[in-house]
């Protein structure tokens, strides 16, 4: 196992000859079935083909999970359902239930607009698992609204409920609320890459805070965009990525790279224009 790279092939086959047991957080996001287009995946499977694939998968990543070790997994509403089922019979236990709320959803003609996904948070074991709450706590609203003395100073959990707009910051909480927000990742927006199905970085950072510890090793089985590498780099943890495609794979790679040049830029800072001594004839 190579670890700080993406590798290229099936998840089930790399993660499979892969030794178990030897990341602390997964984060997965699969592809939904609902027909995106993928350069090498077909994203239009029997819904009995997907589901047989599905459970593949799915025990395989839990396979590479540690014992205290925690999974993320982001999904849509055509089979959230299914993948609870399966998570359940491998032996996790769910945590939350997270709703993804975001406006500026996907435009819909014969239903009302989406504008959510879900993640389910499980782990392991229930009486051992990594929880840093003090990494994501917000201002609550005893705190912001109601100047009540009882309100803890050091803030509150978030709900299990991610409301996420596009009109603040991505990047970061608002002081005066205790609602998360950040957009989905748009076609204009600065963070987007070459992929049909992006996550924002906002929500990894929040994922990976939460469930994992400066060292620990992140895996991602849909490795994409290379969202949760770049996140779990930046947040000084290990990670592994698998990849079915090469020109995804390639794109993660550069991704990655390109944070290496701008904490390189930023430690070195603005080079001095060195003076030209005159000549004088």
């Amino acid at each position: 196992m190579r670890l700080n790279d993406v590798t290229e092939g099936d998840c089930i086959q790399v993660l499979n000859d892969l030794e178990p047991g030897f990341a602390d957080l997964v984060f997965a996001d699969p592809p939904f079935n609902i027909g995106y287009q993928y350069d090498v995946y077909d994203d239009r499977r029997g819904k009995a083909d997907y589901l047989a694939w599905t459970e593949k998968w799915l025990a395989a990543a839990v396979r590479a999970l540690k014992p205290h070790g925690s999974f993320f997994l982001a999904i849509g509403d055509e089979f959230v359902a299914e993948h609870k089922v399966r998570l359940d019979a491998l032996g996790l236990t769910m945590r939350n239930w997270i709703v993804w709320h975001y406006t500026f959803g996907v435009n819909c003609s014969k239903k009302f607009n989406r504008s959510h996904a879900h993640i389910l948070y499980y782990v392991r074991d229930p009486k051992n698992y990594t929880f840093n709450p003090d990494a994501v706590r917000v201002p609550s609203a005893r705190m912001t609204t109601y100047a009540d003395r009882r309100a803890n100073p050091v803030g509150k959990l978030p709900d299990d409920t991610w409301v996420l707009r596009p009109q603040e910051s991505a990047a970061h909480f608002q002081p005066e609320s205790d609602t998360w927000f950040v957009s989905r990742v748009c076609g204009t927006f600065k963070e987007r890459v070459s992929h049909p199905c992006q996550m924002p970085e906002a929500v990894l950072d929040r994922i990976i805070r939460v469930a994992s510890n400066a060292g620990d090793v992140v895996l991602d089985p849909f490795a994409g965009s290379g969202t949760t590498l770049a996140v779990a780099k930046k947040l000084g943890r290990q990670y592994l990525g698998v990849e079915l495609s090469e020109q995804y794979a390639d794109g993660v790679r550069k991704r990655l790279q390109m944070i290496d040049f701008a904490e390189k830029a930023e430690t070195e800072g603005p080079r001095k224009r060195q003076p030209v001594e005159s000549r004088r004839s």
